[in-house]
């Protein structure tokens, strides 16, 4: 049964600052631990460093067995192709050999590139391809519904995020691998998905070490919590249950200690300046001075201990503004192919979840609202003054890629570097200022999206799963900027924490059919 060790682990970034120093930690056989910190200090780095795929500067890392990954962000090609991203490399490797030799064979027939083509295709059963072929049938039958010959040449972008997501999980948990590397698995899934999730790890046999914001999640599937943060790791022993008063005591201790460091280094200097002055007219205290001279040195030589974390500090100052009664106004509006005619209105000021099971057309829904061509009858109207600002849950900005994000923030809302650098740094994304958008994580892409929304002036937030890729601390800071935001809230969620805090809802069902509630639904 796998185990994952890593010892002592530094790794530099290519400017030479570390993003980890001396990291160490363990996960036992058979373990679930959930991998947790600040946006950008360096977890999905780690789980690259774990699989093999990043060289640490210093440190050891060794993993007891196979090790499957699933990446944060979604796949091109066909449905074959995702399959084989989370297949043990031996199987790529065959695969790729295969489709080489496929390829040649079809550009000319003759006998070498036909016996090529017959070594291929015995070395892809050699490598087990064909044996995990079996294991992603029932695969795709669970995730889409259909076998897997039926669907290997699908395009993905005819899947869902939450059927990829979906499709990716049921292979690594079917698969060889006794390790697995699972980063944000929980994103694009919906709630029922992300409690069969919670039920697949728990009962796997595999050790499991994730990265997740979801909170629910992380109380549901994980047994320990691995903190990332000022470089560096600790470890939580138990559940997230208890993870904020451990927290909250780890911050004390170390507190408690560099004060302690403090005040006798200070005793230290006082005592050797002391000394220092008697000895110059009194040779007796010459030895005492040089003694305690020593002393301090050797203790300024072994350093303070290390300080508490410093706490994330976002500043989300979402401001909108009154808009009329009414901010949206459905009259039998119906997405083709998804919805039924309904018809419902949406006050100024209020809060509104949209909820449902993937495919029942929430995002399409918000993107009309935004302004795009969506197909539909009936009609969808913003009340007077109302602005729509969008919240795009699969960070695809090809607007946003290809500059400097501070140069980007400048342009679009006629900000000095200063103001700019400022706003950035309220959404602890200063340090990233020169930096593309497309080279930011996960998490600092949503707090540009939403600091994008602050600037803009928007009156109508409309949110698609504004808090996937948010660190714990982004998205509390984000529930807060959104309860004294003046104007009106749409946001479709899986998130269960956050949906609690929203005033009423929208609950797309499987059947077509919108239905309004005042409770968070998620079984329809």
């Amino acid at each position: 049964m796998g185990h994952i060790e890593v010892s002592g682990l530094t790794y530099l970034l290519p400017d030479g600052r570390p993003l980890l120093r001396e990291a160490s930690f363990k996960v036992g056989p058979g373990a679930k631990a959930a991998l947790v910190g600040p946006n950008g200090a360096g977890k999905t780095t780690l789980l690259r460093l774990i699989a093999g795929e990043l060289a640490p500067a210093e440190g050891r890392v060794s993993a007891g067995g196979g090790v499957g990954v699933m990446r944060q962000f979604l796949g091109v090609g066909t449905v074959r192709d995702l399959l084989l991203e989370v297949a043990p490399p031996q199987v790529r490797a065959a695969a790729r050999a295969l489709g080489s030799a496929e390829a040649a064979l079809r550009s000319r027939d003759d006998e070498p590139r036909q016996l090529a083509y017959a070594q291929a295709i015995a070395d892809y059963a050699d490598a087990g391809g064909y044996e995990l072929e079996v294991a992603w049938d029932a695969c795709a039958t669970q995730a889409l519904g259909l076998p897997y010959e039926e669907v290997r040449g699908r395009s993905l972008a005819t899947l869902s995020g939450g059927e990829q997501k979906r499709l990716m999980l049921e292979a690594l948990l079917r698969g060889p691998d006794p390790i697995l590397l699972l980063d944000e698995p929980d994103n694009y899934l919906d709630v029922p998905a992300k409690q069969w999730l919670e039920r697949a790890i728990r009962a796997s046999a595999k050790t499991v070490l994730l990265v997740s914001h979801d909170r629910r999640l992380l109380a549901e599937a994980a047994d320990r919590v691995i903190t990332v943060e000022d470089r560096g790791v600790w470890v939580h022993g138990g559940g997230f249950a208890g993870y904020a008063e451990a927290r909250a005591r780890r911050k004390e201790r170390l507190e408690e200690r560099r004060r302690r460091w403090d005040e006798e280094h200070a005793r230290l200097r006082r005592l050797a300046d002391t000394l220092r002055r008697g000895s110059a007219g009194n040779d007796a205290l010459a030895g005492a001075y040089r003694s305690a001279l020593t002393r301090l040195e050797r203790f300024e030589r072994a350093g303070p201990p290390p300080r508490a974390p410093k706490e994330q500090n976002v500043r989300v100052r979402l401001r909108g503004g009154r808009t009329g009664k009414r901010a949206v106004t459905c009259e039998e509006l119906e997405l083709t192919g998804l919805l039924r005619p309904f018809s419902a209105q949406v006050l100024y000021g209020e809060r509104v979840g949209v909820l449902g099971l993937n495919g029942t057309g929430k995002s399409h829904f918000l993107r009309l609202l935004a302004g795009e061509p969506i197909p539909h009858t009936g009609s969808a109207a913003l009340g007077a003054r109302v602005r729509p600002g969008h919240f795009t849950q699969t960070h695809l900005r090809p607007d946003l890629t290809g500059r400097p994000i501070a140069e980007t923030v400048m342009e679009r809302h006629a900000l000095t570097r200063n103001e700019a650098m400022a706003a950035l740094a309220r959404y602890e994304l200063a340090p990233a200022g020169g930096r593309p958008f497309e080279t930011l994580s996960g998490g600092q892409q949503a707090r540009l999206q939403i600091l994008l929304l602050e600037l803009s002036g928007a009156t109508l937030l409309l949110l698609d799963e504004p808090t996937d890729n948010l660190d714990l601390a982004s998205a509390e800071a984000l529930q807060r900027g959104l309860a004294a935001y003046e104007g009106t809230v749409l946001a479709v969620t899986h998130d269960r924490w956050f949906a609690d805090d929203l005033d009423r809802y929208l609950i797309f069902g499987a059947d077509g059919v919108v239905r309004e509630s005042d409770d968070p639904r998620w079984d329809v």
